[in-house]
């Protein structure tokens, strides 16, 4: 129950030589979890209208091929964890069949103050929501 999200890359996301800088596979796995969340759910807008933030806490990324300008490039986004507060997703960024990057992003359920929350005490329905998401990617 993983989302897949395609961009193609634009000419201002490479250096001089047609590469991808690096930091714009951040951006991509931001494209592909809230496209993911909006595809199963309300969507981060809702989200964040209901008072509630997933901010970003830890980052892994790796490189293994580049992605070049013009490439249409696959975002691979599937839920790994959920425990009520936190949240990991994993990121595989695809040229057709070549993997180009793989990632982890870890996200942590807050109010608009920053202070964490666990998701069933606040929204049941999400909470849920990110329960089954959850129980169908172990099912991959």
């Amino acid at each position: 129950m993983g989302h897949h999200s395609e961009i193609r890359v634009r000419y201002k996301e490479t250096d001089q030589m047609g590469v991808v800088h690096h930091g714009n596979y951040l951006t991509w796995f931001e494209v592909g979890r809230t496209d993911m969340l909006r595809h199963f759910g309300p969507g981060y807008r809702a989200v964040e209208e209901s008072g509630l933030l997933l901010p970003v806490t830890d980052v892994s990324l790796s490189y293994h091929k580049p992605a070049l300008y013009d490439d249409l490039i696959t975002i691979d986004t599937k839920l790994i964890s959920y425990t009520g507060i936190r949240m990991t997703f994993h990121y595989t960024v695809k040229r057709e069949e070549d993997v180009l990057v793989t990632g982890v992003t870890k996200h942590c359920w807050t109010t608009k103050s920053l202070k964490p929350v666990r998701l069933k005490h606040v929204s049941l329905e999400l909470h849920q929501l990110m329960t089954d998401v959850l129980e169908e990617n172990s099912d991959d």
